[in-house]
């Protein structure tokens, strides 16, 4: 069953599903000024999509519920994540002077609605085929690649969640567990786990299907250029920047990819 289809894949409607969900939580967040619900938003959507376009299938195949079952495991991992976090720190910097301003806080919610159906293309594609894309091996790599992503993910949130908590730092950057490895693992996690889902889905990829590798490589370059990694490494440097021990771990340690720190 295909509901509202592009070329019978449901692309059209998962857009309409996920423009409807940002613009209710855009409508609340505008309403009472609050940063509350922006990073939220963005796993609950994805796990809604997910779940909705599975349950169009009359029979989904082991895979395609496998899939379904990895995206809301994530999605509900970094949701929760996100919203302990920001009701502990009251407010997101990135809105000042933004959430004020309808038209512009607005901006950011557009930008994460395209975002979530972009990156949903092999999600939503997979899900849609009706013809129960048999368990192969790109399953198995796409889920062990998923996993080791999450992993690293989850790990350097708790990490760094720990030790942002402790009175003994603070006014200082972690640079221990994966953090010693590189200063953003928990995106590079995120990098991995999407080309991980990727992976699962080639097999149903045909022709301009091939467009959904779009994903993986937007996320990595979305956190690597855009709203991630730049936005982080300016407000360190501004914090830390005067201070020769952040000098040097900068100087040692990997942006992105983990890897052993050079040697000083």
């Amino acid at each position: 069953m295909h509901v509202f289809p592009f070329d019978g894949h449901n692309l059209l409607f998962s857009f309409i599903v996920i423009a409807a969900m940002q613009g209710v939580f855009y409508a609340f967040a505008a309403g009472f000024r609050t940063d509350r619900l922006t990073d939220v938003s963005y796993g609950l959507t994805f796990v809604a999509v997910s779940l909705i376009i599975l349950g169009l299938q009359r029979r989904p195949s082991p895979g395609q519920i496998l899939l379904a079952f990895l995206v809301v495991i994530w999605g509900l991992r970094l949701g929760s994540y996100l919203f302990i976090r920001i009701l502990k720190i009251g407010r997101d910097e990135r809105f000042d002077g933004r959430r004020e301003h309808p038209g512009a806080f607005a901006k950011f919610w557009i930008l994460q609605a395209i975002s979530v159906w972009v990156i949903s293309l092999p999600v939503t594609l997979y899900l849609s085929d009706s013809a129960r894309p048999r368990f192969s091996w790109a399953v198995i790599v796409g889920a062990v690649l998923w996993l080791a992503g999450i992993s690293i993910e989850a790990a350097a949130d708790q990490q760094k969640y720990v030790f942002k908590n402790r009175d003994e730092n603070r006014g200082r950057w972690i640079e221990s567990g994966l953090w010693k490895y590189s200063r953003h693992p928990n995106y590079f996690g995120e990098s991995v786990l999407w080309f991980g889902v990727f992976v699962i889905t080639i097999p149903v990829l045909r022709g301009w299907m091939w467009v959904a590798f779009i994903s993986p490589v937007y996320v990595t370059l979305l956190l690597l250029f855009v709203t991630g990694i730049p936005l982080l490494e300016k407000k360190a440097l501004k914090k830390y920047g005067g201070n020769p021990d952040y000098r040097a771990y900068v100087e040692r340690t990997s942006l992105f990819i983990p890897r052993p720190p050079k040697e000083m």
